[in-house]
């Protein structure tokens, strides 16, 4: 492997760490499992949080799930490789999104509008 991917590798998987050691938080803070307060404004305010905690959980896994992947294509010689048309992603592209995984013309044609 050489140095650029090697040290792509060692950022991703020093922001794994922190991305899973915030996910465990989220879940320490929890969630009213057991129950909400009699107070229907506190209730009001639990609910918001506890949907603020649910979409922060969904958005980290997601960006843990796209890191993992990303780990999985370097490993395997794919990293900085269009997993469309196989040309070579810029590396200003994956300086910005590390975890690309296509160029940004197969990237743009994938987009729904």
């Amino acid at each position: 492997m050489d140095k650029a991917k090697s040290v792509v590798e060692k950022k991703l998987r020093k922001r794994h760490a922190e991305l899973s050691e915030r996910l465990g938080r989220i879940g320490r803070d929890g969630r009213h499992a057991s129950g909400l307060t009699p107070d229907f404004e506190e209730q009001a305010s639990e609910r918001e949080n506890d949907d603020v905690l649910a979409s922060l959980d969904t958005t980290l896994r997601g960006e843990i799930r796209q890191i993992e992947v990303t780990l999985v294509r370097i490993r395997g010689g794919r990293y900085g490789i269009c997993e469309r048309c196989s040309k070579p992603i810029p590396a200003s592209r994956l300086e910005i999104l590390p975890y690309a995984a296509r160029c940004v013309k197969c990237e743009e044609k994938s987009v729904v509008v």
